[in-house]
């Protein structure tokens, strides 16, 4: 049987093939049905597949959500935003370029390690900040199109997500890993039926195919690209996690490009080497 650190090499190869899959299938979907439907959809059939294989693990007890949920609610309303606002904003920008802009949550990561763990950064750090900054200002602020609505909600979002990563690191690291997941996957479902059924937007796919873009991110975007994001983020050290996903959106351009033709302009790619190579910075020197 390998051993965990044999292991890890793997994991991260297929950490990446997945992760950057995340605005692939939001794009996909957007062409299918409703983003506020297609959420609540694909997050329901991530967390019926992982509660299912909790129960015939016996792995799931109501206790641990009672003993816990403040901490679940709390999360599930941050996923839950932050996954819908990405589901919303690829109709404004393609998925690579959201890719590269989703990049800037490691930086709010950052900012909340100094200001909630009075964590210290060194000027090589700051200058990589700086430079991630300025790249995504380059993204963001477009001439003619002076504010991009779809640049603005993926930053925002990937702000809610690093709040997220600090609560789990700070409140969640004691909890059983599967335990935890299903958890965070029905309250976060939960969040988002309750927004759909205000909105009125609950009607399940209305074709075979969007069933079939369903399952598929509810399957490969939720149950597999976040078991695997979790697993590895518990097996290796925070900063060197988030210098190997700066390497997503190299595969999410890869994936857009295949399967609908998008390709980031070249202002978006000069912007989106300025937030990896200042993230590179910030995340190498924390290692």
């Amino acid at each position: 049987m390998k051993t965990l650190s044999q292991n890890v090499p793997f994991l991260i190869l297929a950490l990446l093939v997945v992760d950057g899959l995340h605005f692939v299938f939001a794009r996909a979907l957007h062409d299918q049905m409703h983003p506020v439907s297609s959420v609540v959809w694909v997050l329901g059939i991530g967390t019926l597949e992982v509660a299912a294989f909790a129960v015939w693990q016996r792995r799931l007890g109501f206790d641990t959500f009672r003993r816990h949920a403040i901490f679940f609610l709390a999360l599930g309303a941050i996923v839950a935003v932050s996954t819908s606002i990405n589901y919303v904003a690829v109709e404004f920008i393609d998925p690579g370029t959201a890719s590269l802009l989703a990049q800037s949550s490691i930086l709010f990561g950052v900012g909340l390690g100094v200001w909630w763990l009075r964590e210290r950064l060194t000027g090589v750090q700051i200058a990589g900040a700086v430079i991630a900054i300025l790249g995504v200002i380059v993204i963001t602020f477009h001439p003619g199109d002076f504010l991009r609505a779809g640049a603005l909600m993926v930053v925002g979002s990937s702000a809610l997500y690093a709040v997220h990563a600090a609560i789990v690191k700070r409140f969640g690291s004691e909890i059983d890993f599967l335990e935890f997941f299903v958890w965070r996957l029905a309250v976060t479902t939960g969040f988002l039926l309750l927004s759909a059924a205000v909105q009125g937007r609950l009607a399940p796919p209305a074709s075979a195919a969007a069933w079939g873009w369903v399952i598929a991110a509810g399957t490969v975007d939720v149950v597999i690209s976040r078991t695997l994001y979790y697993l590895s983020l518990r097996r290796l050290p925070v900063s060197i996690h988030s210098l190997i996903l700066t390497l997503s959106p190299v595969v999410t351009i890869l994936w857009s490009l295949a399967l609908f033709g998008d390709w980031p302009t070249l202002l978006d790619l000069v912007g989106g080497a300025a937030v990896l190579a200042g993230v590179a910075l910030v995340t190498y020197r924390r290692s």
